[in-house]
C-alpha cells in the first residue's frame, strides 16, 4: 500500500553526483598559484626595466652636465657597463656649475678654516702670482689641498717661465675620470671643487688642458670619437668643477684638449700619468701675450723691408716661362 502511495503522490527525486576536477589534479586553487606568480615575474620585471632606464637617464644627464661625455670605453670601442655611476646610485651626484655656496664665499673672504672641507679656508698671501717665489707658495698649498683630499700622488706641480703648471693626472691605482668617460670620480669632484675658492683669491689667469693616453679607438672614422674629444670634454667638465667651488669665470683664458700629443711619459704613451688635467696658472706677460694672439692685434707691423720687390713680371716673360715649363713636361 506504501508503495503505491509513493507511486501516485510523490516524485522520485535523482540527484546527479559528478566528481570535482580538484580530485583529478585539473583544476581548484592550482590555477590561482600559477597565475600569482606569474604576476609577480612580472612586477620583478617591469621594476628591473624601470631601475636600468633610471639608471640610464641617470648617466645621460651626467654626460650631459660635464659637457657632452661618451659612452665608449676608452680604446676599445665598447659601450661603458658603469651607468649611473660607479655604484649604479639614482642619485643625482653631478651638480651644476655655479658661482660658490655660501660657506666657501665667507672662508676666502674672512679666512677662517670652512667647515665645509679642506682647502676652501685656506687664504693666500697675495692676490697675484708673480715670481718663482710666489709660484713656490702657491704650489705648496695646491699640494696641501691635493694631499687633504687623498690625492697627493695624483697632484704634481711644475715651476716654469710662463707660470705654475698643475699636473692631476692618473695612477695605476686612482684614476681621475672614468675610463672613455668625462665624468669625474667622487674625489676629482671634491678636489676641483676645493681649487675654486682658492683661484677665487688671486687674478692669475688660466689655461685648462686635457690629455689622455695613446691608446686608439676601434673605429678610426673621422666622425668616430677619438681622444680629441676625449681631452676636450675632460677640460670642459674640469671648468664646469671649478666654477661649482666658486672660481669667477674671468680665470679661464682657454679651454683646450690635446688628445695624446703631449706626454709627459714619452717612453710609455699608455701610461696611466698621461691622462691628466692640466692647469696652466700663467704670469701677467704670457697671459696678455696668448690673449693678444688670438684677439684684435694692437698694432700692425709691415711682413716686407721696403727694398722688397713684390711686382709680378712682365707678360711676355711670363708667358716664356710657361712655354718653357710646357716643353719640360712639366
Amino acid at each position: 500500500m506504501l508503495n503505491k502511495q509513493l507511486d501516485k503522490g510523490q516524485q522520485a527525486i535523482v540527484k546527479r553526483v559528478s566528481r570535482r576536477h580538484s580530485e583529478d589534479g585539473h583544476g581548484g586553487a592550482a590555477w590561482k598559484v600559477a597565475f600569482a606568480d606569474f604576476c609577480l615575474a612580472l612586477l620583478a620585471l617591469f621594476l628591473v626595466m624601470w631601475l636600468m632606464a633610471s639608471r640610464q637617464q641617470e648617466h645621460l644627464q651626467d654626460l650631459l652636465k660635464a659637457a657632452g661625455g661618451s659612452l665608449i670605453d676608452e680604446g676599445r670601442g665598447k659601450v661603458s657597463m658603469s651607468m649611473g655611476g660607479p655604484r649604479g646610485s639614482l642619485i643625482d651626484r653631478n651638480p651644476l656649475p655655479s658661482d660658490g655656496d655660501t660657506l666657501s664665499k665667507r672662508a676666502v673672504n674672512t679666512g677662517e678654516r670652512d667647515p665645509a672641507g679642506p682647502g676652501e679656508g685656506m687664504r693666500l698671501s697675495k692676490a697675484h702670482y708673480e715670481s718663482h717665489a710666489d709660484m713656490i707658495e702657491l704650489s705648496q698649498v695646491l699640494a696641501a689641498i691635493g694631499a687633504e683630499v687623498g690625492l697627493s700622488s695624483n697632484v704634481r706641480t711644475i715651476i716654469t717661465s710662463y707660470g705654475l703648471r698643475v699636473l692631476m693626472h692618473d695612477t695605476d691605482r686612482t684614476g681621475m675620470f672614468q675610463r672613455g668617460s668625462s665624468a669625474p670620480n667622487e674625489r676629482f669632484r671634491l678636489l676641483l671643487k676645493k681649487l675654486g675658492p682658492l683661484f677665487k683669491q688671486i687674478d692669475n689667469q688660466m689655461l685648462i688642458v686635457g690629455h689622455t693616453d695613446s691608446v686608439q679607438y676601434a673605429d678610426q672614422s673621422y666622425t668616430a670619437f677619438s681622444n680629441w674629444t676625449l681631452s676636450s670634454e675632460r677640460a670642459m667638465t674640469a671648468r664646469s668643477y671649478l666654477l661649482a667651488g666658486g672660481m669667477p669665470s674671468k680665470s679661464v683664458l682657454q679651454v683646450v684638449g690635446q688628445a695624446d700629443t703631449a706626454p709627459i711619459n714619452p717612453d710609455d704613451t699608455a701610461a696611466s700619468e698621461n691622462r691628466r688635467i692640466e692647469l696652466v696658472i700663467l704670469t701677467r706677460g704670457q697671459a696678455q701675450a696668448i690673449a693678444q694672439m688670438y684677439g684684435a692685434p694692437k698694432e700692425t707691423r709691415p711682413l716686407l723691408d721696403d727694398d722688397v720687390s713684390t711686382s709680378l713680371p712682365d707678360s711676355v716673360a711670363l708667358e716664356e716661362l710657361r712655354g718653357q715649363l710646357h716643353n719640360e713636361g712639366l
